[in-house]
């Protein structure tokens, strides 16, 4: 849900918020953010560990992170983020404060509250910054919409029991569907 557009918000405005309030900020609108169900903490929490066991094991160089995580989207101070899931593969983009750019991939998980807000402005948000994949997992529609910003040749929509090719990572490939058996 949007805040007011009284003024354009800043990011001394996000960190104004009280204790437990959480809100993203896109080009000076401020968006709240409502507390995550259980079916999309556990989705985040079996993504996060899929992706972080297959990085391991292949001893790549990038990080996963989960909200609450800070990006900070474009060198400005009215964008700022915290995506379900983060993966960085360029570590000087990371500090004490988040992430100082655009994620090279990250998936964001619908809440039945504001799913515009993944397919919509959040989609145009991260691919004008640099992010190079981004997926939209919808466990209401029990769908995958995948956005390969490097090439667009692997774009595409899958469900949930599909093997869903991860672009950034070649014959990297998850069954959201066997994650929740």
């Amino acid at each position: 849900m949007a805040f007011p557009q009284e003024k354009n918000y800043t990011l001394k405005d996000i960190f104004a918020l009280p204790d437990g309030q959480r809100a993203e900020l896109i080009d000076g609108q401020m968006y709240m953010t409502a507390p995550p169900n259980h079916i999309h903490q556990r989705l985040s929490h079996l993504l996060e560990w899929t992706i972080e066991n297959y990085i391991r094991d292949k001893k790549g160089d990038c990080e996963v992170y989960s909200a609450p995580f800070s990006v900070f989207l474009n060198e400005d101070d009215r964008n700022y983020v915290e995506p379900d899931i983060s993966v960085v593969c360029d570590k000087n983009k990371l500090n004490e404060n988040g992430c100082n750019g655009a994620p090279d991939w990250i998936i964001e998980i619908t809440s039945p509250s504001n799913p515009q807000n993944d397919y919509g402005i959040k989609l145009f948000k991260y691919r004008t910054a640099g992010v190079r994949e981004y997926w939209i997992v919808n466990p209401q529609k029990k769908t995958v919409t995948v956005y390969d910003f490097e090439t667009e040749e692997k774009s595409n929509q899958y469900n949930l029991e599909d093997d869903v090719p991860v672009c950034i990572y070649e014959g990297f490939c998850i069954n959201i569907a066997n994650l929740l058996l």
